[in-house]
């Protein structure tokens, strides 16, 4: 396994060794949530649907290494793709931040030093989200949220 580099997280994301890349994720979960993107107007919102995958208390992927076995639409974030998916991702999310230049918040887990202080300040999905497997698609759209 690649070494994590002192303060990796302050250089710009294509210069991330692997390791590095999958460490700068803070475990929020909202990433997983499932979006409404409405093709006429290119309006992106929110549910509070999370992924069949996504553990709602962990907040974490359930079968990460394999995910697109099971989510095949399931998308790939790398240091390439961030810059045509980042208007999607979480306003809060570390890639999306660096993608932009913004630092990292205080309660993300390089800074704070505890994987726990996203979830203590109430930047997960925690306690707040259903898997997809107890709503049908259909209904989704009774599980509008603002963004979390």
């Amino acid at each position: 396994m690649t070494a994590l580099r002192p303060q990796f997280w302050t250089l710009p994301l294509d210069r991330l060794n692997p390791a590095e890349w999958e460490a700068l994720c803070d475990g929020c979960g909202k990433c997983c949530l499932n979006k409404l993107e409405y093709e006429d107007t290119g309006e992106l919102e929110f549910t509070s649907v999370g992924c069949r995958l996504l553990d709602c208390e962990t907040c974490q992927c359930m079968s990460y290494e394999n995910r697109r076995d099971f989510v095949p639409e399931c998308v790939q974030l790398t240091p390439k793709s961030i810059a045509e998916i980042a208007y999607w991702m979480p306003k809060t999310c570390a890639y999306r931040l660096r993608h932009y230049g913004q630092p990292l918040p205080e309660w993300h887990y390089l800074i704070s030093g505890s994987r726990d202080t996203v979830h203590e300040v109430g930047q997960s999905v925690r306690g707040r989200v259903v898997s997809e497997l107890d709503v049908p698609e259909d209904d989704w759209d009774q599980y509008i949220i603002e963004e979390p």
